[in-house]
C-alpha cells in the first residue's frame, strides 16, 4: 500500500512575456503510479515537472499534493525529490556527502544519516563508491548517486528530469529496468519526464502526452499506442513512426490508389481521410496494394522497407529474413483492424 503521493495540477498556465508555455494543464496522478510525462522539446513537460517540485512559479492555476494545496508553498514544503538530466552533484564532496546532503540540511542526527547513506548506496548499487568524488564517477555512477540522493529522505514524490538522456543506450536500458525496480521497492509516486517514446511506453504505468503546452491524450502506453487521438500523437509514438496514406473513405470502404480495402465498421459519407497503419502491421504479399521497393534497411532483428505508394511514402517493418531488392514491384496487405482513420482538416481521429 503506498503512503500517499496522489498529484493534481488544476489548470495550470505558465508565460514567458508574450509566450504561453503551458496554456491550462489539468492531470491527476494516483500514489504509486510510474507517470511519465511524454513529448517533444519545447512541448511543456520539463516546465510542469518543475512547477511540480515548487521550482518554478506559475501564472495561474494550482498543485494539489495528497489533497493539500501546496501552490505557494517552497519546494523544501512539498515532500518531493527530483534527480536532474545534470545528476547536479557537489565535486567537492564525496559521494557520502552528496547523499548525505539532504538529511543535513534537515539536521538529522549522525548516526541515523550514516544508516541512511548505507542503505540508500546500497539499493542502487554504489556502497563501494562513497568516499570517491563525482569525478572520479562514470555516467551511470554519477546517475546512481543523484538517485541515492533522491531517495535517501524518503520523499513521497520522486521527480525524475530526463534522467537517462546522458547515458550510453546499453546503460539506459540496464538502468530503465532497475529504476522501475527501485520504485516498486520505494512504494513511491514517480513523475518522470523523458521526449524518448520508447522510455515511456517501457517504463511508465500511464503517460501524458505533451504538444505545445498542452496535455493531448492521458492514458497507458497501450491505450496510447493503440488508440491516438490525433495525427500529431499517431506521428511521435512508434519506431518507425505510423504511416498515414490518403484513401477516400466511404461507408465500410477505404480506396487507396484504386484498391479497395474493407473496413469492420460504418463511416457514412464520401470524405478524403487519412489512413494510419503502423509500420508492424504491414506485410508483403502476392495481392493487396501496389507499391515498390525504394530502400531496404537491417537492423538485425529486423528490416525497415521504404516503399513509394503513389506519391506517398509508407514504411514497413518485416521479419529479419525477408528479401527484397530495391526497384522491386510488391503488393501491401493489412488487417482492416489494424487501421486508423485521421480528419485531414481537424487532423482527429475519426470514429466509425
Amino acid at each position: 500500500m503506498s503512503r500517499g503521493g496522489s498529484v493534481s495540477l488544476r489548470n495550470i498556465v505558465k508565460r514567458h512575456g508574450s509566450l504561453t508555455v503551458l496554456k491550462g494543464v489539468d492531470l491527476d496522478i494516483r500514489p504509486g503510479e510510474f507517470f511519465a510525462l511524454l513529448g517533444p522539446s519545447g512541448s511543456g513537460k520539463t516546465t510542469t515537472l518543475r512547477i511540480l517540485a515548487g521550482l518554478e512559479s506559475h501564472d495561474a492555476g494550482s498543485v494539489v499534493l495528497d489533497g493539500r494545496d501546496v501552490t505557494g508553498s517552497e519546494p523544501g514544503e512539498r515532500d518531493v525529490a527530483m534527480v536532474f538530466q545534470s545528476y547536479a552533484l557537489y565535486p567537492h564532496m564525496s559521494v557520502y556527502e552528496n547523499i548525505a546532503f539532504p538529511l543535513r540540511m534537515v539536521k538529522t542526527p549522525n548516526a541515523e544519516i550514516d544508516r541512511a547513506v548505507r542503505e540508500s548506496a546500497s539499493r542502487v548499487k554504489i556502497a563501494h563508491l562513497l568516499e570517491r568524488r563525482p569525478g572520479q564517477l562514470s555516467g551511470g555512477q554519477q546517475q546512481r548517486c543523484a538517485l541515492a540522493r533522491a531517495i535517501v529522505r524518503k520523499p513521497r514524490l520522486f521527480l525524475l528530469d530526463e534522467p537517462l538522456s546522458n547515458l550510453d543506450a546499453k546503460l539506459r536500458l540496464e538502468t530503465r529496468v532497475e529504476l522501475r525496480k527501485l520504485q516498486r521497492a520505494l512504494d513511491v509516486t514517480a513523475v518522470y519526464v523523458t521526449h524518448d517514446q520508447e522510455e515511456a511506453m517501457t517504463i511508465a504505468d500511464r503517460l501524458a502526452v505533451f504538444m505545445d503546452g498542452n496535455i493531448v491524450q492521458v492514458g497507458t502506453p497501450e491505450e496510447v499506442f493503440r488508440r491516438p487521438v490525433s495525427i500529431e500523437v499517431a506521428t511521435f509514438l512508434g519506431s518507425p513512426p505510423m504511416n498515414l496514406i490518403p484513401a477516400r473513405l466511404a461507408g465500410r470502404e477505404a480506396a487507396i490508389e484504386g484498391h479497395r480495402l474493407q473496413l469492420e465498421s460504418d463511416y457514412g459519407a464520401e470524405r478524403e481521410v487519412l489512413l494510419g497503419v503502423q509500420p508492424s502491421r504491414i506485410d508483403i504479399g502476392a495481392e493487396g496494394i501496389p507499391a515498390q521497393v525504394d530502400l531496404v534497411e537491417h537492423l538485425g532483428d529486423s528490416v525497415i522497407v521504404d516503399l513509394a505508394l503513389g506519391a506517398t511514402r509508407v514504411r514497413a517493418k518485416l521479419p529479419e529474413r525477408t528479401r527484397l531488392a530495391e526497384g522491386a514491384n510488391v503488393h501491401l496487405r493489412f488487417d482492416a483492424s489494424d487501421v486508423h482513420l485521421f480528419d485531414p482538416q481537424t487532423r482527429q481521429r475519426i470514429t466509425a
